[in-house]
This record gives C-alpha cells, structure tokens and sequence, in this order.
C-alpha cells in the first residue's frame, strides 16, 4: 500500500491531522443530536413527539454502540492494529450515517445511532493510542490535547449548524446535520490510508523491519540503521522483552500487580474516565438547549444560541492546555479543573434557587464558566491518560476499556438527564457539584505525573509500590525519572562491553600462560 512520503516532523503532524479529523467527527456526533431534539420542530412531527425519556434513549443508545465498539476494540484492536481500527471505524460510521440519514422511524434511527457509535468507539479507543506512540514525550500532551481541542470544534459545528438548519422547513431541517458528518467520515478513511502503523505495534507483532523504518521516518533519518534510530529501537525491544517476559499475552495479566501494576495502570485509565463524565460534562454538551431551557426557564431560540456560544466557550477553553499540559502536567489540571467545576455547580445551585430571571442569568454566566474549567482539565486528560500510564503490551486493550466505560457512563448520565432535569430541575448540578470536589483528593492521592515521559519510561512508574504506588511520598507524584529505559539501555551495553573486555584479557592471560 502507498504510503505518504513524508518524515520527521511532517510525518508527525500528518499523523495529528488524520487523528484530529477523528476527533473532529466524535465532537460533531456529540453535538448534532442536542439541537435537534426537544423541539416541536420537523424532527418532532417526524418521530412522533417523542416524551423526554425517548429523547434521552435516543441521544444515549449512540453511547451503547460506542461501548460496543471500545469492547470489540478491547478483545480484537491489538491484533487488527491502530491503523486498521481507525479505517474499520471510519467504514462504519459511514454506514451508520447512511442508515440515520434515511430514517423514517424510531427503530430505523435506533440502529442508525448504534451502528454511527460503533464505529466512534472504535476511534475514540485507537486514535488516542496511535497519537501517543507516534510522538516523542515532549510534545504527546500537546498533541493530545489539540485532538481534544478539534474535538469541541466539531461540537460548535454541530450546535451552530443546527441551529441555522432550524430556520429550514422540511426533513432536511435534521437529515442534513445529521448527513454532513459522513464528510468528516470519509476524510479520516482516506487520510490514515496513506499513513504508516504505529512503530511499537509493528515491532510487538514480529515486523522489526518494518517498525525500524517507520521510526527512522518519525526521526527524520534517511536510514533505520542510524544511532538515534537504533538506540530508540532498543529501548523499545527492551521494553516488550520485559513485558513480555511471561511469554504469550494473557488477559489474567490485566489483574497483574507487583512493581510493574497492570490493574492499577487498568484502574486509572477506567477511573479517570468514570470521573470526567460525573463532573456533568456531557450534561451540559449533549443537552445545552435543554437545560437552558427547562432549568433557567429561557426560550427554545435563546436556548439553542447560548447552547452554540456555551459550545464556542468550552472551544476557546480547549486551547488552554496547548500550552500547559506539557508544562504543569496532568495531575495540577485535573485538580485545579475539578474544583472550578465543583465552584461552578454550586454557585448555579444557589443562584437558581433563588428563582428570578437576573439569577438565572448568573447562573447562566456558571455555565459557560464551568466550560472553561472543562477545557483546562477534564475535557483532555481522560483521553491522553490511559494511553501513556499503560505498557505496549496492553495499551491497545487499556485504552479500549477505558473508553467502554467512559461511553458506558456517557450513556447512563445522558439517559438520566432528561428525567432527572424534568423531576428535581436546578438541584440535578448539586449531585455533580459533589462528584467534582472528590475528584481533587482521588488525583492528588493516586495519580502520577507522566508529564514529558517516554513511554518506555512509563513501565518503571509504579516500582516504589505501596498502596498509592509511590505517588503519595513522590513530590508532585512524580514516581519515575525521564529517560529511564535509555539509560537502562546504556547500562546494558556498558555491561556487555565490559564482559566483553573480560573475556578478551581471559584469552590473552591463556595465550601467554
């Protein structure tokens, strides 16, 4: 297969640009369904006026094939590969978007939604992986997080669209918004057809050469044998071989502990994902128009514009950590993101208890506030997180499970909202107030800093063990030093060289003797 001819550092942001554009299609599937449903619009007339409980199963079964897809993701997508699952993911959403497109009853667009989430589920399980072991340590973060930012991108896409669609008479007022995400589909198949694999993935499953050559395009070499593509190659060897070391993968090694703490790596990419979607995020992205308009009692159409602008915020936000999650790390922005949103919640809380229109308009203001503290965090950490905490051996099926239980939470907070907001209104933001402030003490607790760590560095972070891992008595949880395996690596061959110098002096000794 033809592959682009490009390197260094052209390669790696071809390689973001295809990763981006899959994150740009999850952003946008998050976004279109808000706009549409909840209205006496077309779409209502056309599926019956459907109650707030089938409004949320209709926005939430999308979430189920999501979960379908991050399993499918999690028991086949290492031996498929990155790329592959990223082509197989685009495919399919291309067929989900037909069938939604041409909907003409509930079950039609039930499976529609389904078959569209199978698909982002296995995206959203192997782009953030291929993302993280195509780039060096320095800049992972960074690039993570721009998936992450283009992400939001997609949502304001989405909610704007809409609403300019919501001025059109006809079906197309939601078969286009619906449609148009087949455009983004079909983008990212042909972009990661001309891409290589990941290099770790190649070198894992016995194409070495292959793996050599890659990494040698990644580093901008002319030639896989030279130094700086050599000495990176072993690193890489030396880390499969260490775990690897017990022979053919097993499941039962995800339940591994000891110093190198398979289930914890397991339990903080499922944790820190369970935590992003209880801080009440996918409440406010799904369902902005909704809770607008039946929390602060404003109007459908001052819904549905503060719903694009509250978009457009959470978009600026997203920039923030370009910036800084290279620089202050992962574990100083979930915190400082948990307690604004924590802040936020409350203070609509009691604004909105006080049942006025000014109050509602400050709690209003909270929205878009707690926005801003989502990006900072909250919004990119739980998909650059599980990727790098995990080893080569299991980060295809870490990521995969991670993001089955971010869709899995995704899917019981989006079908609980309707109800909840239609039942107890405002006071819903307190339960997620709560989830918010015990997220600061979990990440300070438990959590260690991977800020500017190869991957290969990451297999030594759990080694001082204990309960929290060593993060509780490392300053800034800060468990492990940047560039561990390599020097591991030079040690090695120190020690060879040495031996080697010992058996020479041996052989002399004999010759003279």
């Amino acid at each position: 297969m033809w592959i682009m001819p490009v390197r260094g550092k052209y390669l790696v942001w071809a390689i973001t640009a295809c990763c981006c554009q899959g994150f740009l299609l999850l952003g946008y599937d998050q976004g279109v369904m808000s706009g549409i449903i909840g209205a006496n619009n077309q779409f209502g007339k056309d599926f019956g006026n459907p109650d707030p409980t089938t409004q949320g199963t209709i926005v939430a079964i999308y979430d189920i094939g999501c979960a379908v897809g991050s399993l499918i993701t999690f028991f086949w997508g290492e031996t498929i590969g990155r790329k592959r699952m990223i082509m197989a993911g685009a495919a399919t959403m291309l067929v989900g978007t037909a069938i939604l497109t041409s909907s003409t009853t509930l079950a039609q667009l039930y499976v529609g939604r389904i078959v569209t989430g199978i698909g982002n589920g296995f995206n959203s399980s192997s782009i953030p992986v291929y993302q993280s072991e195509t780039c060096g340590g320095l800049i992972r973060g960074a690039l993570v997080c721009l998936n992450c930012t283009v992400t939001i991108i997609g949502l304001v896409i989405a909610y704007w669209l809409d609403y300019g669609m919501s001025f059109v008479n006809g079906p197309a007022q939601w078969r286009l918004p619906i449609g148009f995400q087949a455009v983004f589909a079909l983008c990212l198949f042909l972009q990661v057809l001309v891409l290589p694999d990941s290099p770790r993935w190649c070198m894992a499953h016995g194409r070495e050469e292959e793996g050599a050559r890659i990494l040698a395009q990644l580093e901008d070499h002319d030639s896989p044998d030279h130094p700086d593509v050599v000495a990176k190659r072993k690193e890489i060897e030396l880390s499969l071989a260490q775990e690897g070391a017990g022979g053919p993968f097993r499941y039962r090694e995800l339940l591994q502990g000891g110093p190198l703490g398979n289930f914890r790596r397991i339990c903080l990419g499922i944790g820190v994902n369970v935590m992003q979607q209880f801080t009440g995020a996918n409440m406010i992205n799904y369902l902005a128009p909704v809770v607008y308009q039946n929390t602060m009692g404003l109007s459908r159409n001052l819904s549905l514009i503060l719903g694009g602008f509250t978009a457009v915020t959470y978009m600026v936000a997203s920039f923030i950590p370009l910036w800084t999650v290279d620089r202050y790390g992962r574990r100083a922005l979930l915190m400082i993101s948990a307690t604004g949103l924590s802040l936020c919640f409350i203070i609509a809380s009691i604004l909105l208890s006080v049942g006025t229109k000014g109050a509602a308009y400050g709690a209003t203001a909270m929205v878009f506030i707690f926005q801003i503290f989502l990006g900072i965090g909250f919004l990119p950490i739980p998909w650059l997180y599980p990727a790098e905490i995990t080893t080569t051996r299991i980060r295809a099926r870490g990521s995969a499970i991670a993001s089955f239980f971010n869709w899995m939470c995704v899917f019981a907070v989006v079908e609980m909202t309707p109800p909840a907001i239609a039942n107890i209104s405002w006071r819903v933001f307190i339960i997620f107030a709560v989830f918010n402030a015990l997220w600061v003490p979990l990440v300070y607790v438990f959590f260690p800093e991977t800020k500017g760590l190869e991957l290969e560095d990451v297999d030594h972070i759990f080694e001082k063990g204990g309960i929290t891992g060593g993060v509780w008595s490392s300053p800034g949880g800060r468990t492990v030093e940047r560039r561990r395996t390599a020097r591991d690596v030079e040690d090695m061959q120190e020690n060879e060289n040495e031996k080697g110098v010992d058996v020479r002096i041996e052989a002399e000794g004999k010759g003279e003797t």
